[in-house]
């Protein structure tokens, strides 16, 4: 290859920025909804780089301002399948390096999104990475979708009839399939069907045929206030739906029957009128200060943090959110002692079934592990949830959502054995239940305990940032009742993005699990080395 690369000489900087930027707003097919990981670069500026890096610097001004903008529309989203132009960019590639694929290495490869791009433009792709799930992510990304998921034209035959129904001849057609997109669909339908067969019944329809799709919870803590004993439900406001034409919100009150106990009902658009003067954008808490509706007594932040340490605070089930098949929109309805019941069932099934698989599996179902703690850049600013009591990755989770993802969890394995058992390659079969786990990862971001009900009636998942804050009222979703997150919504993200990866090249990359310090390679085996290096302690990746 030539000593000096175009990237050395000129880069249209201003233009893939922009791309990169507009790139946050783009999600079916894209690498960033196959599973979360921090700090994963853009595809335009890791398409644009790449191919910047690899051909040689311009030798006039015309190749220069051309190359410019072929690189600037190369980076836009819409251009990513664009045979045309990966053909062309795959030419320039080789031609620059005597017609052989440069090997290119990305050692601390992370989400993939640099050696998927290398791939694209036609490289021999080498990734790597420390972290178990990164690789995981990149056999998903680089490997399965190149080995197993290339499209295959199938013939359907059947018989033709004529206009009295007489059959008279063969009439054949083909289709082209993706066998991996296909069994990733079947075998997550099978997953479903089977966890709906075992826990279907603790989510259970209303007698008008309406469908939870939510509960909304609040935490709650008992005020300090000798003379009161109230408890007071920690609620950052009463928003359940906030829109032009749809305005409903809780409304608390005080019990006449009992002056220390707060109930709810639900106000606003097709509901009882909102009380004159009621403000829902204020709740009952901010910074972990907290505020009695009975008395008036004010809990400071720090007496909050340590009843929630000691074990004195609880969750109350305040809301259920419904959808009614055949008409739009969402519904609203106050808990009932019915819907704590079925809760209560679910968290005495849980333990039988956490029993069940600690037993087969030989650990904890449910994750037990602390979260990291300590002073200073990295653990107490991501893991603040550690300051009121949730320790544990399980304590994120309340009994039902645990029942949820342990119980789909265990069919994703049953799945994996009934391949087996029906012949399919095993290596084939770990690829297919590597996307299903996948699927549950999905579900296990947006039903936690620390998921926020909006007031546009969605919901924000557990990792809207790098680090996991508290959240004092929270939404616990179905798994299957068409609710955002739910499996089948989650399944349709992934099946997209493994579509897309499956149009890329007909070669899969090499992916390692390695530290960048003891590679897995012989010397001078690379022509490139691309990557965007790890950030110290400034992300808890693990």
């Amino acid at each position: 290859m030539n000593n000096k690369r175009f990237i050395e000489e000129t880069f249209p900087v201003r233009e893939v920025s922009i791309e990169s930027a507009r790139e946050k707003n783009i999600r079916h097919g894209h690498i960033s909804t196959l599973h979360i990981w921090w700090a994963r670069r853009p595809l335009a500026s890791s398409r644009a780089t790449n191919y910047a890096a690899l051909i040689p610097a311009p030798s006039n001004v015309d190749e220069w301002n051309n190359k410019r903008q072929f690189i600037a529309e190369f980076s836009k989203w819409e251009n990513s399948l664009n045979q045309t132009m990966i053909q062309k960019a795959r030419e320039d590639i080789l031609k620059a390096n005597g017609g052989k694929p440069p090997r290119v290495l990305d050692p601390f490869a992370g989400g993939g999104a640099i050696p998927l791009e290398a791939l694209r433009l036609g490289c021999e792709s080498y990734a790597s990475d420390l972290n178990p799930v990164a690789v995981l992510i990149l056999k998903c990304t680089l490997e399965y979708p190149q080995k197993y998921g290339r499209p295959q034209a199938v013939t359907h035959r059947k018989k033709q009839e004529n206009h009295q129904r007489e059959l008279f001849k063969d009439h054949e057609t083909q289709t082209t399939v993706n066998p991996l997109l296909e069994d990733v669909k079947a075998w997550g339908n099978w997953v479903l069907k089977e966890a709906e067969k075992e826990i279907g019944r603790f989510y259970p329809k209303d007698t008008d045929g309406s469908i939870p799709v939510g509960y909304i919870w609040a935490r709650a803590i008992p005020c300090q206030n000798p003379s009161c004993g109230a408890e007071i439900p920690l609620m950052r406001q009463y928003w359940l739906a906030k829109k032009d034409k749809k305005k409903v919100s809780l409304f608390p009150y005080i019990d006449r029957s009992h002056s220390s106990k707060v109930l709810f009902k639900i106000v606003g658009t097709d509901y009882e009128k909102m009380p004159f003067g009621f403000e829902p954008e204020n709740g009952t808490v901010a910074r972990a200060v907290a505020n009695c509706l009975a008395c008036g007594a004010t809990v400071d932040d720090k007496t909050t943090r340590r009843l929630f340490q000691e074990g004195k605070a609880r969750e109350r089930m305040v809301a259920v959110v419904l959808h009614k098949p055949g008409q739009s929109g969402k519904r609203y309805r106050i808990a009932t002692e019915e819907d704590l019941k079925v809760f209560q069932e679910a968290a005495t099934y849980l333990e039988k079934k956490r029993e069940k698989l600690r037993a087969e599996w030989g650990i904890d179902p449910v994750p037990d592990e602390p979260m990291p703690k300590g002073k200073g850049r990295g653990a107490e600013r991501t893991f603040p949830v550690r300051n009121y009591g949730l320790t544990t990755y399980g304590s994120l989770f309340n009994s039902r959502q645990k029942l949820s993802l342990i119980t789909f969890a265990d069919k994703v394995r049953q799945a994996y054995r009934q391949m087996q058992a029906e012949g399919y390659d095993p290596e084939y079969a770990k690829a297919v239940v590597s996307y299903l786990a996948f699927i549950i990862d999905r579900q296990a971001n947006y039903n936690s305990t620390l998921c926020i009900w909006t007031i546009s009636e969605s919901k924000r998942r557990t990792f809207g940032l790098q680090a996991l804050p508290m959240v004092w009222d929270y939404v616990e979703v179905s798994s299957w009742r068409g609710a955002m997150g739910d499996w089948n919504s989650a399944m349709d993200w992934i099946q997209r993005v493994l579509e897309h990866f499956s149009q890329l090249s007909q070669f899969q990359s090499t992916v390692t699990q390695s530290s960048s310090t003891h590679l897995p390679y012989r010397d001078n085996l690379f022509d490139a080395v691309l990557t965007d290096p790890p950030y110290y302690d400034n992300i808890f990746y693990s």
